[in-house]
């Protein structure tokens, strides 16, 4: 157990605190936006306090060493980082705490434990940096079961081996975000795969959970950088062939990626790499009307410029992370390139902003390669840091949430209204306050948007898991109903499941199901994940 521990309340690593003040003073604007005035925080929960159920699996004297079933290893491995998962931790709630937390060493390690598992009937929970918003890791999998085993594949962190020819490497599903570049960066590389998660965060959990990274356009998702993959299941292992592209039936990858552990455990890939950019340029534009903002980024996007970030945030966004004071729409755009100046890239879209009424925030002299610099630089901050608080938050009694999807855009004007109105009308009817709910894109395409939607209301403390839930399925509810897609980047879990089911094409769903049975004929990794657990 060599991996460096992370918080169960809370983001980061448990050896580091984030500074009081800096926490009080985005506690006091937030609040301050919502008027909620001086709020008083719950104490925050304390391991001594919480009451696990005793284990039911014993690992044998063969695993004994990569196994934990120590209370802060359970406790840990319990929930992810999302809303709900944060109050059950405050209250100390943890009724489905994992039975055994292993921590492989190596691939032949996984497969040990996955044949320990099956004699022992025990589901098994793959993961990675636990920073899953959707309950993608949560060991409460229903009856049926010997026991829960989750897999923490963090000691599987190396980058095995770089072809330069081919500017790709192959990378063990366990490094997370900052080692990963660490090692490439040994290399002269890089892989530029940056999810707002990306410190504590692995790239099987990107590849599991198709993480979008910080990207607004082309290199998006994080399907556009594997090369190939391999894979343990409790049928056997796999591994697709490495190439460039191809046209031979569906794509083993496209079916793993995104599987989020109910169909194997991803254990390495050849992961398509980069040179790291030398030319940069960002720039912050502002707008007096939303619609000329998002008709200013749709003539980006259906321009061919393929910006690294063109984020449309609204005008209440920006002043809610104090890039704004709520009287313009923020467009932050830039560029960046390993091989070629950017300059006639970034001026070209200037000039589709500036065709919609976009006027730069960049004071008269200034560089654009500074991208700390003016309303773009500070939302960048803010965007960064906003983890580092949600707990502060919510021991304070707020309700604080995002949800995302895509949209084409003939249909975004409508769908935005529709949906602003449904979150606005469940915050107020829930809470019994205005609330704010706000908008920003997080990524482009030539034919849509992804719009990423946050809200806020000032909840009881005695109710506010019950009140989060009822605000998001009234937002997810009009999303599913318009056509957009339950989520854009943050996965399905076992959050989005209502939706996803809606969503997906019966047929399609059966085909799952039948390679779920081939692949996990138990049933045992990741019940409820995607599909119903079989028992």
């Amino acid at each position: 157990m060599a991996v460096r521990r992370l918080k169960f309340w809370g983001w980061g690593y448990a050896d580091e605190a984030v500074d009081e003040g800096e926490v009080a003073a985005v506690v006091a604007h937030v609040a301050g936006r919502l008027g909620a005035g001086d709020l008083t925080p719950e104490p925050a929960p304390r391991l001594e306090d919480i009451v696990l159920r005793p284990p039911r699996l014993t690992p044998p004297e063969s695993l004994a060493a990569l196994c934990s079933i120590e209370p802060f290893d359970r406790v840990n491995h319990s929930y992810g980082k999302s809303y709900r998962d944060y109050v059950r931790t405050l209250n100390g709630d943890f009724p489905h705490p994992p039975d055994v937390v292993a921590f492989p060493r190596d691939e032949a390690d996984i497969v040990d434990l996955l044949d320990w598992a099956g004699r022992h009937d025990a589901a098994v929970i793959p993961f990675g940096g636990g920073s899953g918003v959707v309950g993608g890791v949560e060991a409460a999998v229903g009856e049926g079961y010997g026991g829960v085993v989750t897999i923490d594949l963090r000691g599987l962190d190396k980058v095995l081996e770089v072809d330069q020819t081919s500017r790709a490497a192959r990378i063990q599903a366990g490094a997370m975000g900052p080692g990963l570049e660490r090692q490439l960066k040994a290399h002269g590389r890089t892989l530029r795969h940056f999810p707002q998660s990306f410190e504590f965060s692995t790239l099987g959990g990107w590849i599991a959970t198709r993480a979008g990274g910080h990207f607004a356009s082309l290199y998006t998702h994080i399907d556009d950088f594997v090369e190939s993959l391999r894979v343990v299941t409790p049928a056997g292992s796999l591994e697709s062939f490495r190439l460039p592209g191809s046209g031979a039936g569906p794509s083993p990858d496209r079916m793993f990626i995104g599987s989020e552990g109910a169909l194997g455990i991803i254990t390495e890939a050849w992961m398509r790499i980069q040179d790291p950019p030398v030319h940069r340029a960002s720039v912050g534009v502002l707008f007096d009307r939303f619609a000329d903002a998002a008709e200013a980024v749709r003539a980006i996007a259906q321009a061919g410029l393929y910006p690294s970030n063109c984020r449309l945030i609204d005008a209440n966004e920006a002043a809610m992370s104090r890039a704004g004071d709520g009287s313009a729409h923020l467009v932050v755009l830039a560029f960046e390139s390993s091989d070629h100046p950017i300059d006639a890239w970034m001026a070209r879209a200037l000039e589709c902003a500036r065709d919609h009424g976009g006027r730069s925030d960049q004071p008269k002299g200034q560089s654009g390669s500074d991208h700390r610099a003016g309303a773009a630089g500070a939302w960048r901050s803010a965007f960064m840091r906003m983890p580092y608080y949600r707990s502060a938050l919510i021991s304070r009694g707020l309700i604080q949430d995002t949800f995302e999807t895509a949209i084409t855009w003939d249909r975004f004007a409508g769908f935005h209204q529709q949906v602003m109105d449904a979150a606005r009308d469940a915050v107020r009817r829930v809470t019994g306050h205005e609330g704010s709910v706000t908008c920003r894109f997080t990524h482009i395409y030539p034919d849509g948007p992804a719009p990423y939607f946050t809200f806020h209301g000032i909840g009881r403390k005695d109710a506010l898991a019950s009140q989060w839930h009822e605000i998001k399925a009234a937002a997810l509810e009009t999303v599913n109903k318009l056509g957009g897609t339950v989520t854009h980047h943050h996965a399905i879990g076992r959050e989005h499941r209502p939706w996803y089911d809606r969503q997906r094409p019966d047929l399609f769903a059966a085909a799952l199901a039948g390679a779920k049975r081939k692949l996990d004929p138990a049933g045992l990794l990741n019940p409820g994940v995607l599909l119903d657990p079989p028992r």
